[in-house]
């Protein structure tokens, strides 16, 4: 059930119906020649919505714009700092809270938030509000290692697959020739990190090849992060608030 489509009489019964709300979280930042903008929101949007055909999980307005500074040389790229994107999804937990929904799912497509969501969770767990950040790369790295055995990271043969799989009209296949040949993410020396952003170490903006991309893999991607979604927001719903919360002090 989708939030923002309803009148308010119809929210509080969806409201009342919910175990728990998707929030999807994205980016707006450069991913190569080939991909577009939006390419972590469209895939953090699709996986959200793909898990939402239930009572149980309400889908709620997303936010598009996330950390991405490392990305900021590219034209286009939007960005928020990290204590904004926390506060943001607090605001959202405290909000939705009020009505008397305390659990949340934060869909998240874009490495960066990653920090900023978990301190978000954090805190709110200290508000009994229990809100956690599903990475879909992570849910699922076992498949993608199976998938793709190549260096991928940006926009490379991973991203570029789901992006087939979701919306092939924004992939400029014409352009996979373009792009870089970097294969890892970050310039090093002696194993300390040197370049963080992004032009530190590529041009074009990619990291690995996105002529390895396919739509069938990316729809196994997309099936396995569904999959991966439902499983969790599965335990949620029926986790008790007692499990959830911190734990009491140690005797």
């Amino acid at each position: 059930m989708e939030l923002a489509t309803l009148a308010w009489p119809d929210a509080r019964e969806a409201i009342r119906r919910a175990r728990l709300a998707l929030v999807p979280v994205g980016a707006v930042e450069q991913h190569g020649p080939h991909l577009p903008l939006g390419t972590d929101w469209f895939i953090a949007a699709h996986l959200a919505e793909r898990v939402s055909h239930t009572d149980e999980h309400l889908l709620l307005p997303g936010t598009q714009v996330g950390v991405s500074g490392e990305h900021r040389q590219f034209w286009g790229t939007l960005a928020v700092p990290p204590d904004r994107l926390r506060d943001h999804t607090i605001a959202i937990a405290h909000s939705l809270g009020s009505h008397g929904l305390r659990r949340l799912v934060f869909v998240n497509g874009h490495g960066s938030n990653c920090a900023p969501l978990d301190e978000a969770a954090r805190i709110l767990r200290e508000e009994r509000l229990f809100a956690f950040s599903f990475n879909w790369w992570q849910a699922i790295a076992s498949t993608l290692a199976e998938l793709f055995p190549g260096p991928t990271a940006h926009a490379g043969s991973i991203e570029t697959s789901v992006m087939l799989a979701v919306r092939p009209d924004l992939v400029r296949q014409d352009r996979f020739e373009d792009a870089d040949a970097a294969d890892r993410w970050g310039s090093y020396v002696e194993g300390v990190l040197v370049g963080f952003d992004a032009a530190d170490f590529t041009q074009q903006g990619n990291v690995g090849d996105p002529r390895l991309a396919t739509v069938e893999k990316g729809e196994a991607v997309l099936r396995a992060a569904s999959d991966a979604l439902g499983r969790f927001c599965r335990w949620l719903a029926r986790s008790s608030d007692d499990n959830l919360a911190p734990r009491p002090h140690l005797p």
